[in-house]
């Protein structure tokens, strides 16, 4: 059972004692996972010890799902979603606070709960941060009881702000061995604040197993990057390389829990028997070949 071997961290200050996978539900949304599937999924993390799911309110119908299938099990697991970029449903700017008061109560009402444990603010730049009328909006469902803790997810400059306000508990940001930025810019940072990181995409979603690059636009940038990274581990046997990326991101400093997701049933045994310690010189070489590699657009992935 997973729950004999899931490694948990502390989430900053927050308290929530996650353990190191979490549950990333963009996947089911985005592909049309049916209900009967989206059950199972959550029911096999659930029962196997994992306490981290994780969504927001643009990923299609991922949070109805999860509310349709996982609300009877609130108890066993903390909650995350974002708010932002669904607008246009509201015939609003993204960044209204209207709107995103509105999507806020609306996510709830998806999830079949009457708070989360966790509100993040999704990817809204540095500029809207700044004008500090979006984040009041969290801060006022925080006061409402519709969340527990809130948080920023997003990269680079807009994140480093992000800890630099010190209005949030966490930090969610793209941490992989395509995406080492957030290790110069963020982490050590989010570390000396006390905020809890949640690390998104951390095996650059595998894409070095498409011989000709993904057909998803979204992921080529790391299908690019990897090519020219050419780490040696990433001619192994796909698992075992995924394993390695893995072990990589849950290596790096401040990083609590990684959000991966999946729309196959039994795949988080197989993600479980994939976590464990990195060497430091397995992790500096790693590191190493990035600063050697790394170009200077290559930025965090929002």
């Amino acid at each position: 059972m997973m729950e004999d071997v899931m490694e948990k961290r502390m989430l900053g200050r927050t308290g929530m004692n996650v353990t190191v996978l979490g549950f990333g539900a963009a996947e089911i949304g985005y592909q049309g996972v049916d209900e009967a599937t989206v059950g199972r999924l959550l029911s096999e993390a659930l029962d196997a010890g994992l306490n981290v799911v994780d969504t927001a309110e643009c990923y299609a119908n991922s949070e109805e799902m999860i509310g349709k299938t996982a609300s009877h099990r609130r108890d066993d697991f903390f909650l995350f979603t974002k708010c932002g970029h669904t607008g246009s449903s509201f015939g609003m700017s993204d960044w209204d606070p209207k709107m995103l008061g509105l999507s806020i109560d609306r996510s709830l009402q998806r999830l079949k709960t009457d708070r989360v444990d966790l509100l993040q603010l999704h990817s809204c730049s540095e500029e809207m941060l700044k004008q500090g009328d979006v984040i009041e909006v969290v801060k006022r469902a925080q006061e409402a009881g519709k969340t527990r803790f809130i948080g920023y997810s997003g990269d680079s400059h807009a994140a480093k702000y992000a800890i630099q306000c010190k209005a949030f508990d966490t930090l969610q940001t793209s941490v992989s061995v395509a995406d080492q930025e957030a290790l110069d810019l963020t982490l050590e940072p989010a570390l000396e604040h006390e905020m809890g990181v949640i690390a998104k995409r951390p095996v650059a979603n595998a894409t070095w197993k498409e011989k000709d690059g993904p057909a998803n636009e979204y992921h080529r940038a790391y299908w690019e990057r990897l090519r020219k990274l050419d780490y040696d581990f990433l001619k192994k046997p796909l698992a075992e390389a995924i394993g390695v990326a893995l072990r990589f991101t849950l290596t790096c400093p401040a990083v609590c829990t990684a959000i991966v997701g999946t729309t196959k049933p039994g795949r988080w045994k197989e993600n479980a028997a994939m976590v464990g310690a990195m060497s430091s010189q397995e992790f500096n070489l790693l590191r190493t070949r990035w600063e050697e590699v790394a170009e200077k657009d290559w930025v965090g992935q929002t």
